[in-house]
């Protein structure tokens, strides 16, 4: 070997263990800004989780400033490689890949036979509008079908940041009123027993689109029988409710992350974050009334046990300009929790599903009380020891957290009353 060859290999390994000491050296950055409190079940295996989410990101970022692939394009392979493995079509089920008014759909058909028209399930997935797909939803949409006999849809709407609100909304709802309009017809769906519901960003969808639709009722199409909510995402107007604060840096989902997928769902722009984070963005006039849905005074104790302070507003606190940037993510189609007591009162029966070590608790917490506070029937369940993004660690071997059993056990337990 000559000595210009011993050196382009010296260079090209030195450039190697460079880059991969920065990776980990900003990983390990990241790890010691989480907080895994001692209650959260399978804390190991969440650290382990955690750090390679944390890793891919950062290599994602990396990659993205060096010009060789998008961030978000990369970690939604990885996601697509980790935890999504589509595993042959059960002897008891039938899948189709279909279209429903232009929006990419999946239809799971339970094969056992029903004495007359079966239930039906409208998923719209989570990933924080930026990520997730029909193919990270399946195991669950398959799980719920089999184990429910319920025809499940599973809606492939299209993702920021290539597209922005109101896409998202609007491709769930040309899908659900598609499916509603011909569910006993092709699929021998009762349209009366038709659910919508979803998980985390999907579940914001889920609220979003059935106040929607209950402010649209004409007679012409039945509405959704029941929205199924699993820890849902309900209000960018608030992140210092005391969930948003005691459960700031626990995984997967940081309180800084949930402002910014709001952000990006919005319109992209992520400048703002901080001020958003802060409260900045809320006319005096506005906070106040808001403040009978979102006040610390609505939550039960039980969320005011752990560590939290409530925050006092002044007048220099409020930013015209952001306010501006963001006015949109405080209309209800995006912050279904802020709707008018009108709308929710005409919304169906919920389940509500919550995680104690969610930044996302309190926005379960305060929706499930306005419904009930306004006659609509709620069924809850709250997973003590989970944490945001349970759902996504349901039968995934090495990677599954026994306490996601119980969470997929409620939902499919309320989906067999429909």
């Amino acid at each position: 070997m000559d000595i210009s060859t011993a050196i382009l290999i010296i260079g090209f390994a030195a450039v190697i263990a460079a880059f991969l000491l920065l990776v980990v050296g900003l990983v390990y950055s990241e790890l010691m800004n989480s907080e895994i409190p001692q209650g959260v079940a399978n804390r190991g295996k969440l650290h382990v989780v955690h750090s390679l989410f944390v890793g891919i990101a950062i290599l994602g970022r990396i990659l993205d400033r060096l010009g060789l692939c998008h961030q978000v394009s990369f970690i939604r392979w990885f996601r697509r490689w980790f935890l999504v493995h589509i595993k042959e079509t059960p002897p008891g089920l039938c899948l189709k890949d279909l279209t429903f008014a232009g929006v990419s759909v999946r239809v799971y058909e339970p094969k056992a036979g029903s004495l007359g028209p079966r239930r039906g399930l409208v998923y719209i997935h989570g990933g924080g509008w930026v990520l997730g797909s029909l193919d990270s939803a399946d195991a669950i949409c398959r799980h719920i079908a089999m184990e429910s006999e319920t025809t499940v849809v599973s809606v492939g709407y299209r993702l920021a940041p290539e597209h922005r609100y109101p896409i998202q909304l609007d491709d769930c709802d040309a899908a659900t009123c598609h499916f509603l309009s011909v569910a006993e017809a092709e699929f021998g769906v009762d349209p009366g027993r038709v659910a919508v519901g979803g998980d985390s960003a999907g579940a914001n969808l889920a609220a979003a689109l059935c106040q929607r639709l209950a402010k649209r009722k004409n007679g012409h199409l039945f509405s959704p029988c029941a929205q199924v909510l699993i820890y849902p995402a309900l209000q960018m107007a608030d992140f210092n409710l005391p969930s948003y604060q005691q459960n700031h840096a626990v995984p997967i989902l940081f309180r800084g992350r949930a402002a910014f997928y709001f952000l990006q769902y919005l319109n992209g722009d992520t400048s703002v974050c901080q001020d958003v984070l802060e409260g900045n963005h809320i006319p005096a006039e506005m906070r106040l009334a808001f403040k009978r849905w979102l006040s610390v005074d609505q939550l039960p104790p039980e969320c005011k046990l752990r560590p939290y302070s409530q925050r006092v507003y002044s007048a220099s606190d409020y930013s015209g300009e952001v306010y501006h940037l963001i006015k949109d993510g405080l209309d209800p189609e995006v912050s279904p929790l802020l709707a008018d007591d009108a709308v929710v009162r005409l919304t169906p029966p919920a389940f509500i599903l919550t995680c104690e070590y969610d930044v996302l608790r309190d926005d379960g917490f305060l929706y499930r009380k306005r419904l009930l506070d306004l006659g609509v029937e709620v069924s809850w369940h709250h997973v003590s020891d989970g944490f945001h993004g349970l759902l996504d660690f349901y039968n995934k071997g090495w990677l599954t957290f026994p306490n996601a059993t119980q969470l997929v056990d409620s939902i499919i337990s309320y989906v067999k009353t429909l």
